[in-house]
Parts: C-alpha cells; sequence; structure tokens
C-alpha cells in the first residue's frame, strides 16, 4: 500500500530543504517504501480537515491505509516498524534504536531548536550556548567511540540526528566537535537523503510556477 505523507504546497524560501515532510521522505527512500506526497494550501493549514489530521496545524502527518499519525517522531518510529532498514527486528537493535530517537528529540532537537531561535536576533551571547555544548560534547564522547548511534549500522535514530544536526548554523558550531561533524557528514551524503532534500525544494519550486501563472 502508498503511503501519503502530507506537507504544504509552498513555504517561504527560508525554510526550504528544512521542511519536517523530509524526514519521511528520507525514511521511505531508505527503505524502499512507497509513498506519496499530498500538498495541503499553505494558507488553509489551520483549516478544521488539517486539524483534523495535525492539531498543531503543521506538518508533516502520515497516512497507511487507516492509520493516521502526526507528528515527525511518531511518523518514523510508525516507518520503521516496516523495515529492517529502519530500525533491527532483534530486541536489542530495537531498543538501542528507540532510546537514540528519543533522545534526539528529548535532549537534543529540544535544545537545538530554541538555541537557533535566539540566535536570530544575533545577541552578543547566546544564553543556551553551555546547554548546547553540554548536548553537543556528550555526543562527541559517543560518536567517537562508534560510526553509528545504535544496533552497529544505520538506523532512522541516525536520519532523526542527522537531520536536527544538519541546520547552517548548527553545523558552523560542530567545528569543535570533529567526530560528530564528520558523523553529520557522511549521513548527509547518503543517496536517499540527497534524493529526499532535492524532491523537496522541486516540490516548492513548482508551487512557485503554479502560483506565478
Amino acid at each position: 500500500m502508498t503511503l501519503t505523507i502530507w506537507t504544504y504546497d509552498w513555504v517561504p524560501q527560508g525554510p526550504r530543504g528544512h521542511v519536517r515532510d523530509i524526514r519521511l521522505r528520507w525514511a521511505c527512500e531508505e527503505a524502499g517504501l512507497p509513498y506519496r506526497i499530498q500538498a495541503l494550501r499553505f494558507e488553509d493549514r489551520t483549516s478544521l480537515d488539517h486539524l483534523a489530521r495535525q492539531p498543531f496545524a503543521q506538518v508533516p502527518a502520515l497516512q497507511d491505509g487507516e492509520i493516521r499519525l502526526f507528528e515527525s517522531g511518531a511518523c518514523l518510529l510508525h516507518l520503521a516498524e516496516k523495515s529492517e532498514t529502519l530500525m533491527p527486528a532483534d530486541p536489542k537493535g530495537r531498543a538501542e534504536t528507540l532510546e537514540w530517537l528519543v533522545a534526539g528529540l528529548n535532549s537534543v532537537e529540544m535544545v537545538t531548536v530554541p538555541w537557533w531561535f535566539i540566535g536570530l536576533s544575533h545577541p552578543p551571547e547566546n544564553p543556551l550556548h553551555g546547554w548546547l555544548a553540554s548536548r553537543l560534547s556528550r555526543l562527541e564522547a559517543v560518536l567517537s567511540a562508534r560510526d553509528w548511534l545504535a544496533a552497529g549500522r544505520f538506523t532512522v535514530a541516525d536520519l532523526l540526528m542527522a537531520d536536527i544536526l544538519r541546520v547552517k548554523t548548527l553545523r558552523a558550531a560542530l567545528a569543535p566537535y570533529p567526530a560528530l561533524a564528520a558523523y553529520t557528514d557522511r549521513i548527509l551524503a547518503r543517496p536517499a537523503f540527497l534524493k529526499a532534500r532535492q524532491d523537496q525544494m522541486d516540490h516548492f519550486a513548482a508551487a512557485d510556477a503554479a502560483r506565478a501563472t
């Protein structure tokens, strides 16, 4: 059955390439899961139909037959259950993958997003810098000793972590953490990511052309 990934039909230039449907696209590309993109008019993001699908008026949302999910982490876990490419079937490998995926959302992204947001105003000193440095140094210690976060190979946990770390200003902040920087670069060179990112950019470019007509 073909999966449906919901995203906006259009967004401003700034977030292109980073809208979080890319996480789902990337996972499907890695696992060879058939999917289609369903576009929601950006202006309709607070419509009752979309709020029934995503109560916070965001994207992505995922439909798999009669199953509907929102939040990228929940969607990634659902996709990972469909393919051992994304998450091992053995209990130990599965547990490691789950803990690191949740760590990406709860221990890393909850720091990187407010750090990035505060940085937009260019304060003399970002008050969250120490918090961010603490989290990055912990990740550096882990990835200095191994190539992957879980199960000794690429999993959906690596996909999520790399997507969190690839924000431009954050990648610049990885300079003091060579193992973490190399890890991020290596994962972002994967063909599945490159295709997912290009497909998202093409999706929004097509929307520009449609709006211009």
